[in-house]
């Protein structure tokens, strides 16, 4: 295996790891965002008013991007990573 086929793997490797955590960060930002907001305009400070909130989110956008989320790996693996483990 050369340089270029490595870096262009692990390339298309973060990519493929950004693209699948990108669903569940992004709702983790905005729910943050949100119960901070909250909580700063009401001055409730309870810490699992943070915790709960973001957990269920994540949850839900986890149960519903899990099918998105195993075709991008199963299909990374199959494309990139088996191919190569073959020719060796």
């Amino acid at each position: 295996m050369n340089e270029t086929v490595f870096f262009d793997t692990l390339r298309e490797g973060l990519w493929t790891s950004v693209m699948v955590s990108l669903p569940i960060l992004s709702v983790a930002l905005v729910a943050g965002l949100t119960v901070g907001l909250f909580q700063a305009l009401t001055s409730v400070q309870e810490m699992t008013l943070t915790f709960v909130p973001k957990l269920l989110a994540i949850v839900v956008v986890f149960w519903m991007t899990m099918g998105f989320m195993s075709r991008s790996l199963v299909s990374f693996f199959t494309g990139s990573i088996i191919p190569l483990v073959q020719e060796i």
